[in-house]
């Protein structure tokens, strides 16, 4: 992951991206195999692992190699001048109070530990599925501190809790080795848009800043030839070809039950009227906001995933695909 952390063009470095994928495959298959051996990676214990182990790739980065953001710190809005318009924003809103966190910095730390008011929340994101996802850092009757793990399932991030050293997957919602194993994560509603629609939205909201305590180019595009190809770097079950690998749907797991809506073919500013779970929902999406909201029939927010679609379909194969 550290490999795309300089600043590239889109299209001038797919040679040498691709390049790059073999490399930090061979790295990935040399790590799982000592692994094995161990039943640890990265230094985690992986013998009780929920999930398989022979898909837990090496990643590149050491334990704590992607830094995660413990003490950040926040700005208003008017003395925000690191951020373009169509920059995407990942909004909390947790009683009276609105912070949001740039992708442009999570891409460089993907995990932030924070506290709004009483609540303890985790802001997540895996830059290799797309993912921004925030949760609970209360589980079981603990508070966690969750960190970068280095290592990846299906493509997508484990984190770890420094309380236990368990791993826990961002897309499956809970913990996959250590003492929390099958312990489940909440899964807290937040807004995906652009930095341009937050700002007018949120005025008076908290803007995480550039003062982490890491010295970053966060004014660069980092992963941008990855994210503008269609390759994935690590390799997940391709059971359903629907769409292109990278194709950014919506994501939402109710009662049990996944649902993907494609963004490119929702209709910008209509509203969808679905039902997922035994539960009525509505889904919408403003294009140029970069928007999508999904609600229940009385307005409350649920919890939805901007996420490409081989990472959907990895950790939901059997989900529902919305189609026009």
């Amino acid at each position: 992951m550290k490999y795309f952390y300089s600043e590239v063009s889109s299209y001038g470095v797919i040679s040498k991206f691709i390049g790059l994928l073999i490399f930090v495959a061979l790295i990935s298959l040399l790590g799982a195999s000592c692994s094995a051996k161990e039943q640890k990676m990265n230094g985690f214990v992986v013998s009780n692992a929920s999930i398989d182990k022979d898909k837990i790739m090496f990643g590149g980065p050491p334990r704590d190699g992607i830094p995660s953001i413990d003490n950040p710190d926040f700005i208003l809005v008017p003395r925000v001048d690191y951020l373009r318009d169509k920059d995407i924003i990942l909004s909390v809103k947790r009683g009276n109070e609105v912070r949001g966190y740039p992708t442009r910095i999570l891409v460089w730390h993907e995990i932030v530990n924070d506290v709004i008011g009483d609540d303890s929340i985790v802001v997540t994101y895996c830059p290799l599925c797309g993912t921004g996802m925030v949760f609970d850092r209360n589980v079981a009757g603990k508070l966690r501190t969750f960190g970068v793990s280095g290592l990846l399932y299906q493509s997508d991030v484990l984190m770890y809790d420094r309380e236990t050293e368990s791993l826990w997957s961002q897309l499956a919602m809970k913990g996959v080795s250590g003492a929390a194993v099958d312990q489940k994560l909440t899964w807290i509603p937040s807004e995906h848009l652009t930095w341009k629609a937050w700002r007018e939205k949120y005025p008076e909201g908290k803007v995480l800043s550039i003062n982490t305590g890491y010295s970053r180019n966060y004014g660069g595009e980092a992963y941008a030839a990855y994210f503008a190809s269609d390759i994935v770097m690590f390799p997940v079950p391709y059971t359903r070809k629907e769409l292109p690998n990278k194709a950014k749907v919506i994501g939402v797991f109710i009662n049990g039950k996944a649902k993907a809506y494609p963004l490119n073919d929702l209709p910008s500013g209509k509203i969808l009227k679905e039902k997922i779970g035994g539960q009525e929902i509505m889904v919408s999406y403003d294009a140029e906001k970069q928007f999508p909201q999904v609600t229940d029939a009385s307005g409350e927010h649920i919890a939805s995933v901007v996420v490409f679609w081989f990472a959907w379909q990895a950790f939901y194969p059997d989900t529902g695909l919305w189609s026009p």
